[in-house]
Order: C-alpha cells, then sequence, then structure tokens
C-alpha cells in the first residue's frame, strides 16, 4: 500500500462557489499531515469528500485504493469540527455505541484513556464541560485501529492544556502503518507534531512538503511560513 490519501483532480461546487479546484495531493503512511489554511480555504470540505459525507464535483479520492464508500469508511476514523455526541449518552454508553459500531474498536485502550481524565463512566454527555466533550470524543476516534485518521479543528476552542492532551492523544495512538490528518489554522500549536504540510488557499493547494523541508528551504518556523504566504 503506497498511499493512505490520494485525491486526482478533486474539485467540489456549491451552485456558483467553487470549494476545491483540481486538488492533487498524496499521504503516505506513517506520517502526521498538518492541512493548512485560513478559514474558507477547503479544509473541511475536503474532509468532507474523504470521509464521504459529500460527493466530488470533478476528479476522485482514494482511501487505501478505495473510493469513499463501505469500504473505506472501515478504514477512516474521523473527527468532526465540533462535538457531535449525543447529550443523552455516558461515557459507558458512547464506548458500546462505538464498539457495537465499529470492529476495530479498541474498548481497553478508551477506558485506560478516559480512567487518566478521572472521568466516570457513567457521567453523562450533558455534564461535561465544552473540553471535556472534546477530548471523549477525541478519545472515541483515536480508540479505533484506523488507517486514516482524519481530526478537522481537534484543537480549536479549546484552552492550552487540553491542547496539550490531544496533542499528545493524538501522537500516542496511531499506528506506523496509519496517517493522521489534523485540519486546522492553529499552526504553532500543533508544528512541533506535523511531518508534512499541505496549504490550502481558495480550494488549491498551493504547497505539500515536510515540515524538516520547509525549514530547511526557507530558514523559517511552518507557522512564520504560513503567516507570510497567507498575510491579508
Amino acid at each position: 500500500m503506497d498511499c493512505c490519501l490520494e485525491c486526482k483532480g478533486l474539485s467540489k461546487r456549491f451552485g456558483v462557489k467553487t470549494a476545491l479546484d483540481g486538488v492533487n495531493l498524496s499521504i503516505a503512511p506513517g506520517r502526521v499531515v498538518g492541512l493548512l489554511g485560513p478559514n474558507g480555504s477547503g479544509k473541511t470540505t475536503l474532509i468532507k469528500l474523504v470521509n464521504g459525507l459529500l460527493t466530488p464535483t470533478a476528479g476522485e479520492v482514494t482511501i487505501c485504493g478505495f473510493q469513499p464508500g463501505k469500504e473505506s469508511k472501515a478504514l477512516v476514523s474521523y473527527l468532526p469540527d465540533r462535538p457531535c455526541l449525543p447529550e443523552w449518552m455516558s461515557a459507558k454508553q458512547l464506548m458500546d455505541f462505538y464498539g457495537d459500531f465499529y470492529a476495530d474498536f479498541d474498548r481497553q485502550k478508551a477506558t485506560d484513556m478516559l480512567a487518566r481524565l478521572g472521568l466516570s463512566q457513567e457521567q453523562k454527555v450533558s455534564q461535561m464541560s465544552k473540553g471535556m466533550k472534546e477530548k471523549v470524543q477525541l478519545i472515541l476516534v483515536m480508540s479505533r485501529e484506523a488507517k486514516l485518521y482524519l481530526l478537522d479543528e481537534p484543537i480549536g476552542g479549546v484552552d492550552p492544556a487540553t491542547r496539550d492532551y490531544i496533542l499528545d492523544t493524538i501522537i500516542r495512538n496511531y499506528s506506523e502503518d496509519a496517517s493522521v490528518v489534523i485540519s486546522t489554522h492553529l499552526i504553532s500549536d500543533v508544528e512541533n507534531v506535523l511531518d508534512d504540510v499541505i496549504f490550502l488557499r481558495e480550494g488549491k493547494v498551493t504547497m505539500q512538503a515536510s515540515v524538516d523541508d520547509l525549514r530547511e528551504q526557507y530558514g523559517k518556523s511552518v507557522d512564520a511560513l504560513f503567516r507570510e504566504v497567507f498575510r491579508c
């Protein structure tokens, strides 16, 4: 398997608005990739196309050789850009649900991470703080033995301590034959965990490179380069 994710000429229009325009990219196994761009650049649209939540207007996307569908959904673990946990469910019920729905869900891994947070399995989502909901949803997503993890703004709107926990959880819980895509505009917070970056601007890929190559070529951090490229 050469690619966890490959896009060829991938485009998406909503009426007269073009959200993605001829995107070509490939992501190899074992990489943590930052999908970077300002708000409205097409990051969420791309992630939803990969996850099969949207249909391309043109081009194609494949996950481990499969087009979005039944086969790919068994390989992709998706964290949406805002929590979508049923408020009436407890942490235990959420694990029951994930265990029933996903054959690759590692309940013991999820249980251990919840215990480290000091969270009772009987606590309902409605009783959790915003930061706790973010952590619980991430734990569920990262407790799957997936081939591709799609994390849409996993650190947006949470406090610095929660950001550190989330990034540590991501790095600790994916395998060498899987890849992680982190969509964000908070570059400085995630830069240290990234292997590669993809810059999106107005629906187009303007750059795809390894973090080390970028630092060597431009003599600056990815965050500094991002600020320069996307300066208003």
